[in-house]
């Protein structure tokens, strides 16, 4: 019998397998771009740790490794913005991303009064895209990233519908 992916809450120890998770999983969004200095590529692990120190983390696992992670945090205006969602390549399309998206929504709804979650992901991300849709967000602008990659802002309310992954 084989061992089913778990989601919690990111540990200070989980801190590495993100960030090499991270460097993993978008290389195929810098590939898609052809810019090699997007954030996650670029980010380092002091500051993944940072983050997790500091911010909702989630990290789904298989056994003990890490498979996937998402990060959110409440903005000033009570939106809660969401980054980094990643799943190992060899796992994706199987609902661990949605089911991730699910627990720092909660979280961040429950325990930080988040009235609604906004996230980012690049224009030619289409599978991105279509997941962030299928959990109910929905475009709300464009914005150039740092980077220079051109990205589609979503929004969507706090205890809004979302569809099963």
């Amino acid at each position: 019998m084989g061992m089913s992916v778990t989601i919690s809450a990111a540990t200070e120890q989980d801190a590495e397998q993100i960030f090499r998770l991270q460097y993993l999983c978008f290389q195929s969004e810098a590939a898609l771009y052809g810019n090699y200095r997007i954030d996650p590529l670029v980010q380092t692990l002091d500051s993944v740790r940072q983050e997790v120190a500091a911010d909702c983390v989630f990290v789904a696992r298989l056994g003990e490794e890490v498979v996937g992670s998402v990060r959110g945090k409440v903005t000033e205006d009570g939106a809660a913005a969401i980054a980094k969602l990643c799943v190992h390549p060899r796992l994706q399309g199987h609902g661990i991303g949605a089911r991730l998206l699910r627990a720092a929504e909660d979280a961040l709804a429950e325990r930080h009064g988040a009235t609604r979650f906004r996230l980012h992901t690049g224009h030619r991300s289409e599978g991105n895209l279509r997941l962030y849709r299928k959990v109910g967000y929905q475009t709300v602008g464009r914005a150039k990233g740092d980077d220079g990659v051109e990205m589609i802002i979503l929004e969507k309310e706090a205890g809004a519908f979302v569809a099963t992954a």
